[in-house]
C-alpha cells in the first residue's frame, strides 16, 4: 500500500480562502482512505492534536522544516523498497523528494480535491 506523503502547509495554504489545519487533515485522511493509501501529513513547527485513524498519521517537524522530514522519508521509502505519492507545489521539495514518487500531486490541485469532499 502505497503511503502519501503530505506537505501539509502547502495544501492548506494552496487555496483562498485557506483550509484549516483540522479540516485538511480529516480531509486529506479521508481521501486517502479512499483509495487504500496511509497518509502522512507533515506540518512545519507543531500539528494539530488528532488524526482520525490508525492509517493516517500527523507529524510537526518540530525545530526541522516539514521540507526535510519530508525529504528523509521519501528517501527511507525509496530505500525500502516501499511506494509513495507526494503532495505538494515546492519545486525544490519536489525535486528533492519526489524523483522515486509514483505519483505527484500539487498543492493547490489536492486542495481542490479535498474541498470537494466537504
Amino acid at each position: 500500500m502505497p503511503q502519501l506523503l503530505v506537505d501539509a502547509r502547502n495544501v492548506l495554504r494552496s487555496t483562498w480562502p485557506n483550509l484549516g489545519e483540522d479540516e485538511v487533515v480529516r480531509l486529506a485522511c479521508s481521501w486517502a482512505a479512499g483509495r487504500g493509501l496511509h497518509a502522512v501529513l507533515v506540518f512545519d513547527g507543531r500539528a494539530p492534536k488528532s488524526a482520525p485513524s490508525d492509517e493516517c498519521f500527523v507529524v510537526g517537524s518540530g525545530a526541522e522544516s516539514a521540507d526535510d522530514v519530508l525529504a528523509r522519508t521519501a528517501a527511507e521509502l525509496a530505500g525500502n523498497g516501499e511506494p509513495y505519492w507526494l503532495v505538494t507545489s515546492d519545486r525544490e521539495l519536489r525535486a528533492r523528494a519526489g524523483r522515486d514518487a509514483e505519483r505527484m500531486i500539487g498543492g493547490g490541485a489536492f486542495a481542490d480535491e479535498l474541498k470537494a469532499l466537504r
